[in-house]
């Protein structure tokens, strides 16, 4: 057997170049890198070696550029990945919270933080954080609970078995998620002779599994018997490109579809059987149809309670629960009747057993009333003030095109967009697993990355863009273009509405509100134009339109700051549910007194196993 000898990171970096995917290109596309005393001399003498066959970026913060690659990976639909390395200490703690995203969302990236020395000869070295009890541990260590597949290379050879472990998770539609490989600084710069073999190019696929015959009847007799079916579509459609079988399989058998956060835009708003979103954030239509029915068919959803109203949302006497989901501990949550399948394989070997039967038909006149609702909502203001989100997404929705995607993910706008935005087919994208505040500008920039054919509209608050912006920079300099809708509301609007909702008082959201010596005066456009982008304020919302328009024509992003109305919320008429968010069972407030009885009343519905 011949070999080469190769240091460990060497090693690494050309085993991850020859990674392929069926359509013949590199599995991981490149990598993120902060370079730091616990990389530079390992990972980074082999990433500048690599050039082209691995590709290397710079960003500006460990847990951004992260955002950056779980937003690529997510628009990939997880049929590619990028690589995030980081120093030991602060570098890798930082990508802990982007671990944890990319764990609730079930989305594949490869973080590879440096970690103290193997050899312990330096111990304690620079940053690193010593257990009194346990010598093995360090900082990494944080990465464990939030990581599919950990594993912390002290030895060269380790990378024989933790490489190909590590592709593995990444391309299991069942077991998708962040893959963590702590690797000590010392060994990353250790040689090793590689057998050659081990560097030949390897092509993954990613499996369909086929569901359980025994199952599969289940489910079709429970079909059968609905009245009142409804189909709640998740992010599991469209990581499993399924999104046409469910447009022709909803059509064909009569069943109306609902979506998740996740799942919105596998259907275009469009599809005569989309009903639109869900659950707290949920469309009047899909809610209607949601209360009532007697079959509740989850497709790649994992039930999250915006969109079960915290399990009072399916209020039908008798109704039963079936679940599809690649993912077991998905399909057999809350008392369902589980498929565990691909969703594609799923709806392929229920349309054959279903034939020809047709449920019977949904109200087509409540959708209509409702998309009609969406139109007036999102509506150009008659009367001169600041305009609300919707008016803001509605000034966005009339200035693109099919090809406009929008994202998001937290705040007030993810709500709204959910409820308001109508999507062509993929024209949706939204972290709302973890809502992580910070993933938006990051998540923008890797999105057009992996659709650069896509126009590419960003949503964010005030308060998410100060928390995280500065891979706006990053964005300038590769000229990624984006637009960025920066709604300024001065404050987190979202969660003061939240907290008055809930019977509380106005307490540290809103500048307005904090215990400050004077309110900031924050200029974001002046921001935004310092880190190279292209920056205006809008001054209205005919005005936001015509910023919208001409920011598609260049080549790095643009930022439109527009301010909107703090005390506006998403929702309009009969549209929404409740969501359980505990209220103080004690208070001195006759508000909260009322708050504790309106949440004990919606609390007696909730039901989260037949």
């Amino acid at each position: 057997m011949t070999s080469i000898r190769l240091t460990a990171a060497q090693a690494m970096v050309k085993w991850l170049s020859a990674q392929m995917t069926e359509e013949g290109e590199r599995f991981v596309d490149g990598v993120w890198a902060i370079f730091g005393h616990g990389n530079v001399a390992g990972l980074g003498e082999a990433l500048q070696k690599a050039g082209n066959s691995l590709p290397t970026w710079r960003g500006q913060n460990e847990q951004t550029m992260a955002h950056a690659a779980i937003a690529y990976a997510k628009a990939m639909k997880r049929r590619r990945v990028q690589a995030v390395t980081s120093s030991i200490g602060p570098g890798a703690t930082n990508m802990v919270t982007a671990a944890a995203l990319a764990h609730v969302n079930r989305l594949p990236v490869l973080l590879i933080p440096g970690d103290v020395f193997a050899n312990r000869r330096p111990d304690p070295v620079l940053q690193q954080i010593e257990d009194f009890d346990d010598g093995t541990v360090s900082a990494n260590d944080c990465f464990r609970p939030v990581s599919r597949y950990f594993d912390r290379i002290t030895r060269p050879e380790q990378l024989l078995t933790a490489l190909p472990r590590a592709l593995r998770v990444m391309t299991d539609p069942a077991n998708c998620g962040p893959v963590t490989l702590s690797f000590c600084q010392d060994v990353q710069a250790e040689a090793y002779d590689w057998p050659e073999a081990f560097f030949e190019p390897k092509v993954w696929r990613i499996r369909r599994p086929e569901p359980d015959a025994r199952d599969l009847d289940e489910v079709v007799v429970l079909i059968r018997a609905a009245k009142n079916p409804v189909i709640v579509a998740g992010g599991g459609v469209i990581y499993s490109g399924a999104e046409a079988d469910l447009a022709e399989f909803a059509i064909r058998h009569a069943i109306p579809v609902i979506e998740t956060q996740a799942g919105k835009s596998a259907l275009a708003q469009s599809h005569a059987m989309n009903f639109g979103a869900a659950g707290v954030d949920g469309s009047a239509a899909a809610n209607a149809l949601a209360r009532k029915a007697d079959l509740v068919i989850g497709l790649g959803t994992r039930f999250q309670d915006f969109t079960t109203g915290s399990w009072s949302l399916f209020e039908a006497k008798g109704r039963r629960l079936v679940s599809i989901n690649v993912q077991a501990y998905d399909a057999d949550k809350h008392g369902a009747t589980g498929l565990a399948a691909d969703a594609k394989a799923a709806l392929t070997a229920l349309g054959e057993k279903l034939g020809d039967f047709r449920a019977p038909a949904p109200d087509a006149e409540a959708r209509a009333a409702w998309l009609a609702a969406v139109d007036k909502h999102c509506a150009a203001p008659e009367k001169a003030g600041l305009p609300s989100d919707a008016q803001v997404i509605g000034a966005v929705q009339r200035a693109t095109g099919e090809s406009a995607i929008a994202m998001c993910a937290a705040g007030t706008m993810p709500g709204a967009l959910k409820l308001l935005w109508q999507p062509s087919q993929g024209g949706y994208h939204m972290e709302y697993g973890f809502s992580c505040m910070g993933y938006e500008i990051a998540g923008a920039m890797g999105l057009k990355l992996a659709r650069p054919e896509r126009e590419v509209i960003c949503f964010v608050g005030d308060g998410s863009y100060m928390m995280a912006n500065s891979e706006l920079a990053t964005a300038v300099m590769r000229k990624v273009p984006f637009t960025v809708v920066l709604t300024d509301n001065r404050g987190y609007g979202c969660i003061n509405r939240l907290q008055r909702g809930t019977g509380g008082e106005a307490f540290n959201n809103l500048y307005q509100d904090c215990n400050v010596e004077q309110q900031p005066q924050i200029d974001f456009v002046a921001h935004a134009a310092a880190l190279g982008a292209v920056s205006v304020k809008a001054s209205d919302i005919a005005d936001l339109e015509r910023q919208i328009e001409k920011a598609r024509s260049r080549d790095i992003p643009t930022v439109i700051v527009i301010d909107t109305d703090p005390t506006d919320g998403p929702g309009f008429g009969d549209a929404g549910h409740w969501w359980d968010v505990a209220v103080p069972e004690v208070g001195d407030t006759e508000k909260l007194k009322q708050a504790y009885a309106r949440y004990l009343e919606s609390a007696e519905k909730q039901n989260t196993v037949n």
